[in-house]
């Protein structure tokens, strides 16, 4: 069973950066897509960015230009570095293979990122 740990959140102001990172426990990350999603208070989670095994990248159009995912398979770490904070981008952040739900590993216990001034 693949563990997953994100960490790296915390309280930051409006136009801040934060990182982010997701360990795992085995090397899985070269393997597979692996994704970040996140959760504000009352909504569904939604996607982030993700960054498939071929290296290639993807952003949710309100994060684009503002956060990087990026990989270290040699860790089995995942990051996202997050700039240009928001209080929208407010939420408990984690990390998840890229696949059906059916599909995806067990959900870790997220890391909390609050944008206020």
């Amino acid at each position: 069973q693949v563990q997953l740990v994100e960490s790296g959140g915390g309280l930051v102001q409006p136009g801040g950066s934060l990182r982010l990172s997701c360990a795992a426990s085995g090397s899985i990350f070269s393997i597979n897509a692996v994704g970040w999603y996140r959760q504000a208070p009352g909504k569904q989670r939604e996607f982030v960015a993700l960054f498939t095994s071929g290296g290639m990248t993807t952003y949710a159009d309100s994060v684009k230009g503002r956060f990087a995912i990026s990989r270290d398979n040699a860790k089995n770490t995942v990051y996202l570095q997050m700039n240009s904070l928001k209080p929208e981008d407010t939420a408990v952040y984690y990390c998840n293979k890229v696949a059906p739900t059916a599909f995806q590993w067990s959900w870790g216990q997220g890391t909390q990122v609050t944008v206020s001034s």
